[in-house]
């Protein structure tokens, strides 16, 4: 599809979004969120107030509802869920897979997550609970509660006619084999596509079954990726002490994890930890401030090195003290927004078309930062130099070149994939280069601007 067709695409969606939800049309919305592709609906559901996502998820279906949940991002999910009457989210929730389920729990607030759980059915709701108290990034955590199981009993054409049922719930079962349970619940066996269709129709599944390969709960993320890497299953049961299958952990969920951690610790290198631009404005400042505070700390460090040779140069030459401090900063909160910018595409919530309202977005984050991170700067500079027109000088270069950063960190990404570049791999280099540069032009054209008050400072 074209940058044209998806702009055209995007306005469409948009315009009856907005049409739909005035009006309060539940029909009319569950017909959009069915007709387009999720990741389309979900970018513009990301840009929705909070009471507007609220008041959408309400007004349509529970299965339009539960399959928007179902291909959002975690943080999404959870904000979809998030003040709906208690009510509504739990029948949305009985529509979901089990670990969503459980995601979305964990990422609730404990008397949320505890209200939506108390509407749902007892026993529903109390695997929800045990699913939840697994760590993510395990067998326990991955695995779906719902198994494709059978009795050792039951016969060849009994497993051949629920396959070509057409039965809505075996869905949840998709890329697992039929497992086979003995009459103590225990897992004992596991049977093949081709065994069954190359076996006596009659013959009872104890005859083919072939031993299982299981794993626990507590089984790592890196040894779930090792077993899938070693042999060619597309789901794993997960077994407790004494063999009872607890579910099924598949293939899709394991590599989805070992993706999720990759971008996490990419995300974690450049300080920015699940952010999307639909987060509350202030939330996201703050989130993005501590580490960029902190960060002032290691370039007065940095700068005491240059500082050194400070009596060997006239008085003004003390700006190139803050040369680094400025660039580095500025250069912190542009991969801020490159990260987020990253993390949007993959997710399929931002397009190359939409750069103007990313860069809208950002510049309001910037904004807010550039100040607090200039004030703080320029009291350094101030302090430790004696010199107010410094810190002045130095504060309002942090300051400008911030806004400059964020703006470039949140758009290059945008723009490299709409002419086809690589934004892994160009806008690192790119923002680096271009905000050292303005960094500087800012620092040195101020002090050329204050020259006087510097030099008699």
């Amino acid at each position: 599809m074209s940058s044209i067709d998806e702009t055209n695409n995007d306005a469409v969606i948009e315009e009856a979004l907005e049409a739909a939800l005035s009006a309060a049309d539940g029909e009319r919305l569950t017909e959009i969120v069915e007709s387009y592709p999720a990741q389309d609906t979900l970018r513009h559901v990301s840009r929705l107030t909070h009471e507007e996502r609220g008041r959408m998820v309400s007004l349509i279906s529970q299965e339009a509802a539960a399959s928007l949940v179902e291909e959002a991002p975690e943080e999404l999910a959870a904000s979809l869920m998030e003040g709906l009457e208690s009510p509504v989210a739990a029948k949305i929730m009985e529509e979901l897979d089990s670990d969503t389920q459980a995601d979305i729990v964990q990422d609730l607030e404990s008397g949320d997550a505890e209200a939506i759980l108390s509407e749902m059915d007892p026993e529903e709701a109390a695997g929800v609970r045990k699913l939840a108290q697994y760590d993510p990034d395990t067998g326990g955590g991955l695995m779906e509660s719902e198994i494709f199981s059978f009795r050792t009993t039951d016969t060849v054409s009994a497993v051949l006619q629920r396959i070509a049922s057409g039965d809505e719930d075996f869905e949840r079962y998709r890329g697992q084999h039929p497992y086979i349970i003995d009459e103590a619940g225990k897992l004992v066996g596991v049977v093949s596509l081709r065994g069954l269709l190359t076996s006596k129709r009659s013959g009872s599944l104890a005859e083919i079954m072939l031993p299982p390969q299981t794993v626990t709960s507590d089984t790592t993320l890196d040894a779930l990726e090792t077993l899938f890497e070693e042999h060619p299953f597309l789901g794993v049961p997960v077994v407790d002490d004494q063999g009872t299958p607890l579910g099924v952990v598949s293939r899709v969920a394991v590599a989805e994890a070992a993706l999720k951690r990759a971008e996490h610790d990419s995300l974690s290198r450049q300080q920015v930890s699940d952010e999307l631009r639909s987060m509350p404005i202030g939330f996201r400042s703050r989130r993005r401030l501590v580490w960029l505070s902190s960060n002032i700390v290691l370039n007065i460090i940095a700068a005491s090195v240059i500082s050194a040779y400070e009596q060997t140069l006239a008085a003004v030459i003390a700006i190139a003290v803050f040369l680094p401090m400025v660039s580095d900063m500025s250069g912190c909160s542009g991969n801020q927004a490159v990260g987020v910018s990253m993390r949007e595409l993959a997710l399929g919530l931002a397009r190359p078309a939409d750069v103007f309202h990313v860069w809208r977005k950002e510049i309001s984050v910037g904004i807010i930062n550039g100040i607090v991170l200039g004030v703080l700067i320029g009291m350094v500079a101030w302090i430790w130099k004696g010199s107010p027109y410094l810190g002045l000088v130095i504060g309002l270069a942090l300051a400008a070149n911030t806004v400059i950063a964020v703006s470039i960190g949140g758009t290059v990404p945008l723009l490299l994939k709409r002419f086809g570049v690589d934004p892994a791999v160009a806008s690192g280099p790119l923002l680096t280069t271009v905000t050292d540069m303005a960094g500087f032009f800012l620092v040195l054209s101020l002090a050329t601007l204050f020259m006087p008050y510097l030099v008699t400072s």
